[in-house]
């Protein structure tokens, strides 16, 4: 038996994939979804007159739908140098009687692309899942820890304070606009269908000696046997490679969200007021034993760039079709549309689990926050001293010059923010020194941000969840 660790394994299947997902994109999932479009195309060949097919071969298929003879299909394969032909025969030789009907009027691309349209409608299904869920733990959250005043960032430079609350909801809503990305993309799906060698049915008009109709309720049928409601209207040989870059624009905003995400963890985590989970026994550091490295973030956001930056394939492969069809999409998508998925899946699984086990530091937040509040609550100082009969012009520069003073001996020296030692101790701004206190209250400085988040959730994550409540309840178990 050939040792598997004296070949190449690939680490998003033996290291990061989900076993859902994988099962999903397995090959026997994918040969025994063939098996299923070649019954269903025999089954309802049969039901429109074609009285060259029998109920026993159909039988005989269904007998080995799931017993997929996977070393004969092998052989066949080095020998013809065709996969579906080789799987064809493969079939063929455990169902003697069907042998002559299987694949009757097909193409490679009836099986090969519908499968792949199934297999992608599972993947989404899949991945919508993992995202209710992740906004079900940000709910969690943010009712725990929505009422923590925090420090805003633009630039990545103090600006204004908002709370821990708001800033997981601006997370939650990419991830529930994501979520009406995936929706409208299951919604909208369509099959190929039977349409035959480039798509004009010509096959089947001769099976059914011209019957249009007939042709017609085959494709509708086949759809319907398989979970689809909308069928493309039109095809050349294969379902146009749009929808595959359609699917892969929707992975690619799940990724973006992610990794917004895990980088705001990384940057909390840095500060120490927000960290992603660390295990008992967990080693940060082969170096430096006190490390606690946000190792699951910088993870998500390593997968996310593989997603975001594979999006270009599709997009390349989209438009390098020829005509009805050429072959130079097939190996690009056979890597592509799996990885695509198995990724996103599996980053969206270490999102989850971040987001259920994410530590909060109130008092480290509290710390910052206080170091900042003078500087934010100057602009509010002013005008209240300004209404108690200063100089509007004249106060403005004695703040700037004392914020210019605070700001240098912080930064040169170390020091604790004075500026509202030195606002006090001026008499120019003795009329309001009584009203100081009251003024740096942080509830003052942050706007409506609490009613937001009771809104939002209110209005848009509850309603969102009662919807998909039969999702709930996903695990997320850390690989390593």
């Amino acid at each position: 038996m050939e040792n598997k660790h004296n070949k190449y394994q690939s680490p998003l299947a033996e290291r990061y994939a989900n076993k859902e997902m994988s099962c999903n994109f397995s090959d026997k999932l994918k040969y025994t979804t063939w098996r299923k479009l070649w019954i269903a195309l025999a089954e309802t060949q049969r039901a429109l007159g074609v009285k060259a097919i029998t109920k026993k071969q159909i039988d005989e298929m269904k007998k080995f739908q799931e017993r997929i003879n996977f070393d004969a299909a092998k052989k066949h394969e080095l020998r013809v140098k065709h996969d579906v032909m080789a799987h064809v025969l493969a079939f063929g030789e455990q169902c003697p009687d069907a042998s002559p009907i299987i694949h009757l009027g097909a193409t490679s691309a009836y099986v090969q692309d519908n499968t792949d349209l199934i297999l992608i409608k599972n993947g989404m299904i899949i991945l919508l899942g993992k995202l209710v869920n992740i906004v079900d733990a940000l709910v969690t959250f943010v009712k725990k820890n929505k009422d923590i005043i925090t420090l805003g960032y633009t630039h990545y430079q103090p600006a204004q304070l908002t709370t821990v609350g708001k800033r997981a909801c601006l997370w939650m809503q990419d991830f529930i606009l994501d979520i009406e990305d995936i929706e409208n993309r299951i919604e909208n799906l369509r099959f190929r269908g039977a349409k035959g060698t480039i798509g004009t049915q010509n096959s089947f008009m001769a099976l059914f000696n011209n019957d249009e109709d007939k042709v017609k309720q085959l494709d509708r049928k086949i759809a319907k046997k398989m979970g689809f409601d909308k069928i493309l209207p039109i095809t050349g040989q294969i379902y146009t490679r749009k929808i595959d870059s359609q699917i892969s624009d929707v992975l690619s905003g799940i990724a973006q969200s992610a990794h917004k995400f895990a980088s705001d963890i990384r940057l909390l985590h840095n500060l120490r007021e927000i960290e992603e989970p660390f295990e008992k026994k967990q080693i940060g550091s082969s170096a430096m034993p006190y490390k606690r490295n946000p190792m699951r973030c910088e993870r998500v956001t390593s997968l996310a760039r593989y997603i975001i930056c594979n999006n270009m394939n599709t997009d390349l492969t989209s438009g390098a079709q020829w005509f009805e069809r050429t072959l130079d999409d097939s190996a690009n998508r056979r890597l592509v549309i799996p990885e695509m998925f198995i990724a996103t899946d599996a980053m969206l699984n270490i999102v989850l689990g971040v987001v259920r086990g994410l530590t909060v530091y109130p008092k480290v937040i509290e710390k910052r926050v206080s170091q900042e509040l003078p500087f934010m609550a100057s602009e509010s100082i002013l005008m209240e001293a300004v209404k108690a009969g200063g100089n509007r012009q004249k106060l403005h520069e004695k703040i700037r010059k004392y914020s210019m003073e605070t700001i240098k001996l912080i930064k040169e020296e170390g020091t604790d923010n004075d500026l509202l030692e030195r606002i006090s101790g001026d008499k120019d701004f003795a009329g309001i020194k009584d009203k100081i206190t009251k003024i740096l209250n942080p509830r003052n400085f942050v706007g409506r941000a609490p009613k937001q988040v009771n809104e939002f959730i209110k209005d848009v994550a509850r309603p969102l969840l009662k919807k998909y409540k039969n999702l709930l309840g996903v695990s997320a178990v850390f690989k390593v």
